[in-house]
């Protein structure tokens, strides 16, 4: 066989770490995630500490992270989250609660997560939340949008869009990927990473989940 004729290598699985104060959550999660072929559960943790180390130790892509990992404090979840992605910043923090508070929801994706979904959300949702912060995309269930809609302010002021940065905008609230917002407006992916890039910039956004959140506070979208 030649080289033009070898199968293509098989792309390497996403590595995730489990952090949840619970064995029994962690076991059905890995058990779930052990099906799929792309996905790799690298490390567990049951407190911040034991969070930090595991990361460091493992670098994996994606944390599934609850908020709450002891009964001394509803949310130290969100200071593990800030801590970790300012230490890796190309880490994708999905965090996966009981909690549905609006403001938390809020301040999740201000701590640096990229989405957020309760723990009654099915499979399903749940592999496509995965996958979708590990693309670099925001992921958040029917409930958590839901909340995060709820608690905006429409501000007095708001940045200047072009026509085609609004529609952008209104096909990354969809949760669209770069290709899918390719195909959409019949442009390539190349021009759509060049329009999400100066949104975030206007917008003085960090991801793709803070420009969905501000776009809406703002009223633009």
């Amino acid at each position: 066989m030649t080289t033009g004729q070898q199968a293509a290598a098989p792309a390497q699985a996403q590595r995730i770490v489990l952090v949840d104060d619970h064995a029994i959550v962690r076991h059905g999660l890995k058990s779930i995630l052990e099906r799929e072929s792309d996905l790799e559960v690298v490390g567990e943790a049951s407190t911040a500490a034991e969070a930090a180390a595991v990361v460091e130790r493992t670098r994996p892509a994606i944390v599934l992270l609850d908020l709450k990992l002891s009964t001394a404090a509803d949310t130290e979840g969100l200071e593990l989250c800030a801590r970790l992605t300012q230490r890796h910043p190309d880490l994708a923090v999905l965090v996966l609660t009981t909690f549905l508070d609006d403001s938390l929801v809020v301040a999740a994706i201000h701590h640096g997560a990229r989405g957020y979904v309760v723990k009654d959300v099915d499979t399903t949702e749940l592999l496509r939340s995965i996958r979708a912060v590990a693309r670099n995309e925001s992921a958040f269930d029917s409930h958590a949008a839901a909340a995060m809609v709820r608690s905006m302010r429409v501000a007095p002021d708001r940045p200047k869009f072009t026509e085609r940065e609004l529609k952008v905008l209104g096909l990354l609230a969809h949760g669209l990927s770069n290709r899918e917002i390719g195909a959409d407006l019949y442009i390539s992916e190349t021009t759509v990473k060049f329009h999400v890039r100066n949104i975030m910039r206007k917008m003085d956004a960090g991801s793709r989940a803070e420009v969905v959140y501000e776009a809406t506070k703002l009223g633009v979208i």
